[in-house]
């Protein structure tokens, strides 16, 4: 079976053919004496720069040393030696490596060099051959083909797991207190800052994969600044950097949503969209709310947009791929305590208990779309785009940013989610705004 499945999709009545790669196997690549290979992403716990060894007598030769990882004795095994490969001797002393996370243990790795996280589909990999690499097949669980390049898939497990785990080293007390006074990893701050790129890196990759959050330009300055946090409340935890599972992603995504987009926005925040849209005039608008989930915030914004110009001829486009969201959204039920004070004129009491009022629901048109298909939406006054852009793929990101530039009016506004901005910044002009990321064109 193929890895790649075809979509056709409409735009400018054009079809465009568009290939959907499935990547459900992520793994880190690194090369051993000329070869490349590759390490199952779960199993990597960390990358790491490795100068300072604490030798132990009575090891083998492919044991290098031990060191305190933030508490922890583990050993070092340098992978060329284990493998009987040359090892070239570095003059500055730092040695590239990996921190695998095994069963039943943690154990530090040493290789020639560390090249990338790659993405496949797990069933482009093939069976191993005694004839593709100077390691026993044995220690292979695959080999695949990518960019041009064939990768070996080390079976770490297999490697360091119960049957074949190395002997380990048992530090005596005055060995713990000579790696407690070391650092245990010897890295220049020049060094340091290529480890934190490589570690982002793979923070990048994951929340790619359990969640479809593409890092870039968009949201770039927000995962800056929270992966020093993660780095930090990581520390505390004496957790690992890495993001192993879906609910670590949302842990580490928390702090990226905006406020407020799945229940009606409160009156002190309605204020600062009020502020946004003050200087709106004419009589006829025209309203895009691509992403707007069960309509909590479709609903503000109609009822807000009415209440500054009460004798508007209003049309919201509400639209989102979520079937079940979509479905429920015309008929939401609201809570019965603290509604804010512009929906309450919009609200009727009912069987199911509070609802919306035709005259703020016959404005609106939600409609189960997905947003990089053809988008019949007219010129728009306004554009809500709060944290869509940032769960779409780069090109998907810059095409859509696109069009949301070409559906805007001159006059128009663009609210993307708090986190975001837009990836050509020299063709819109940020809004000051105490609670919206609000952009207009920049027609100059």
């Amino acid at each position: 079976m193929s890895n790649t499945i075809e979509k056709t999709v409409l735009m400018d009545q054009e079809t465009i053919p568009v290939k959907q790669i499935k990547q459900d196997f992520k793994m880190v690549t690194f090369s051993l004496g000329g070869k490349d290979y590759g390490i199952d992403i779960m199993k990597v716990k960390e990358i790491a720069k490795f100068s300072q060894f604490t030798y132990v007598p009575n090891t083998p030769p492919f044991v290098r040393g031990v060191y305190n990882l933030r508490g922890e004795i583990i050993s070092i095994i340098d992978l060329r030696i284990f493998f009987h490969l040359p090892v070239e001797k570095r003059k500055d002393g730092v040695e590239n490596g990996l921190i695998l996370r095994l069963e039943d243990y943690i154990i530090g790795v040493i290789v020639d060099s560390i090249d990338k996280v790659v993405g496949i589909a797990s069933e482009d990999i093939q069976p191993p051959h005694p004839i593709f690499g100077d390691i026993n097949v044995k220690y292979i669980s695959g080999v695949v083909e990518y960019n041009g390049t064939l990768y070996l898939i080390l079976d770490v497990e297999k490697l360091f797991g119960k049957e074949q785990a190395v002997q380990k080293a048992h530090p005596l007390e005055a060995l713990e207190l000579s790696l407690a006074e070391k650092p245990s990893i010897g890295v220049t701050p020049k060094e340091s800052v290529a480890v934190g790129q490589t570690e982002k890196d793979f923070i990048r990759e994951t929340l790619k994969t359990f969640k479809s959050f593409h890092v870039t330009p968009v949201n770039e300055k927000w995962l800056d600044v929270r992966f020093e946090q993660w780095r930090a409340e990581r520390g505390k935890q004496g957790r690992d950097l890495q993001i192993k599972s879906v609910d670590e992603a949302d842990e580490f995504l928390r702090t990226f949503y905006s406020s407020y987009t799945d229940t009606l926005w409160p009156d002190e925040f309605a204020a600062s969209f009020l502020e946004l849209i003050k200087d709106f005039s004419g009589k006829v608008f025209s309203i895009w709310n691509p992403g707007c989930g069960k309509g909590y915030e479709t609903y503000s914004v109609t009822a807000l947009f009415l209440k500054q110009i009460p004798d508007a001829v209003l049309k919201v486009w509400a639209m989102d791929n979520d079937l079940l969201s979509i479905s429920t959204a015309p008929n939401l039920v609201l809570p019965s305590e603290n509604l804010p004070s512009y929906i309450l004129p919009y609200t009727v009491k009912g069987k199911q208990g509070i609802g919306i009022t035709s005259q703020l629901k016959d404005r609106i048109f939600f409609e189960y779309h997905d947003v990089l298909h053809v988008n019949v939406v007219p010129e728009c006054d306004l554009i809500l785009a709060r944290d869509l852009v940032s769960f779409l793929s780069p090109a998907d990101q810059a095409k859509i940013l696109e069009e949301f530039y070409d559906k805007l009016k001159p006059n128009g506004i663009l609210i993307l989610g708090n986190n975001e901005e837009p990836i050509e910044t020299t063709k819109w002009v940020r809004i000051s705004n105490k609670n919206f990321s609000a952009y207009k064109k920049n027609i100059e």
